[in-house]
């Protein structure tokens, strides 16, 4: 369909031009002393409409020949024959119209005879003004083509970083638990039995997630507790979990497994190299516009230090960096035997 008429914005600036050029057509005929201002009215606003259609057709040879490709000389010639052929088709058409208000307003056929030049190159100009106009969208529509082609290279190049990264997680998640499992079959088989069963059940709800890139904070939650079960069966009472979560913060949305590199690293660096274990705390909490998830656990000082440059954190923040750019950070500190990661990213919430 025709750019100006797929549009309804389009089109009604497009013809509320085109009335405009008729009341202006109209008082120049009526300067001119041939009509009378009644007369002029009636002649050009029906035509000036007809011409307007007429001159929706530039466009099909405005995009025959391109600015950018075609001969100049080339171009002259064609769109002089159009405007010319135009015009005098559109000048027949009017004469039609005079012969018709004849009836009603005797003597206009005499008088239009003056006119019949005027309109001619009236109607060579108006057409090659519509050709400006048309080129003037191609350009627009090509430039939109550009930009919509390329935003959607970088949504499918920022979707494909994002699936990598969500990949590495199940690896390097794996990897870890199976150490744990082949470790605790050789204290309590009971206990390595039921780490198995509840990996497999994790493992299960996880790779539902594979093409999903958003779930309710609460889901995040459930997947944590479920992962921590399987920590704890390997850990026992060296490992707690606490949580203070706003109710707001339940209903935005997260990427999934957004919090499991998180509470690893907390397990990992945190409470596998302490005696007595401890406890890791989540607090999230709805703030302003952003959502402000702390991972807390207490550490060991001295093996702690390098912790913030692991894979699970690093992974945290291509992932962020990916889906947010620079809306989401991730900003980790340690003191007084104390680690923290906090990750602030832009509020989403659900649609029902």
């Amino acid at each position: 369909m025709h750019p100006i008429l797929a549009q309804r914005e389009r089109f009604i600036l497009y013809f509320s031009g085109w009335l405009l050029l008729a009341a202006l057509l109209a008082s120049l005929v009526t300067m001119s002393g041939v009509l009378r201002w009644d007369e002029a009215l009636l002649l050009v606003l029906p035509v000036a409409v007809v011409y307007a259609f007429m001159c929706l057709a530039a466009l099909y040879v405005c995009r025959a020949f391109p600015l950018q490709t075609a001969n100049p000389v080339k171009l002259i010639a064609v769109f002089a024959a159009a405007s010319f052929l135009s015009s005098s088709l559109w000048l027949l058409i009017i004469k039609g119209w005079v012969i018709v208000l004849s009836q009603l307003l005797p003597g206009l056929d005499t008088k239009f005879v003056a006119l019949n030049m005027f309109f001619l190159g009236v109607g060579i100009l108006l057409y090659l003004l519509a050709v400006v106009v048309h080129y003037l969208i191609l350009a627009f529509e090509s430039s939109r083509g550009v930009e919509r082609r390329s935003f959607e290279l970088q949504t499918l190049a920022r979707e494909a970083e994002v699936k990598a990264l969500k990949a590495q997680i199940q690896p390097h998640f794996l990897f870890n638990s199976l150490n744990s499992i082949s470790a605790l079959t050789t204290v309590d088989s009971s206990k390595a039995r039921d780490m198995t069963l509840r990996l497999a059940d994790f493992l299960r709800k996880t790779l539902k997630l594979a093409s999903t890139q958003l779930i309710p904070f609460a889901e995040e939650i459930a997947l944590i507790e479920d992962y921590l079960a399987i920590e704890q069966a390997r850990f026992g009472n060296r490992l707690a979990f606490s949580k203070e979560i706003d109710n707001e913060a339940l209903v935005c949305m997260v990427p999934p497994l957004l919090l499991q590199p998180l509470v690893e690293n907390a397990i990992k660096h945190g409470i596998a190299n302490l005696l007595d274990g401890g406890t890791i705390s989540l607090a999230a909490r709805h703030h302003g516009s952003r959502l402000v998830l702390v991972v807390t656990n207490p550490c060991d000082s001295d093996t702690r230090s390098s912790s913030s440059k692991g894979v699970g954190l690093d992974n945290v923040r291509g992932r962020m960096a990916s889906m947010y750019g620079n809306e989401a950070r991730l900003d980790v500190q340690q003191s007084n035997g104390q680690f923290r990661a906090e990750l602030s990213l832009p509020i989403t919430h659900t649609t029902s």
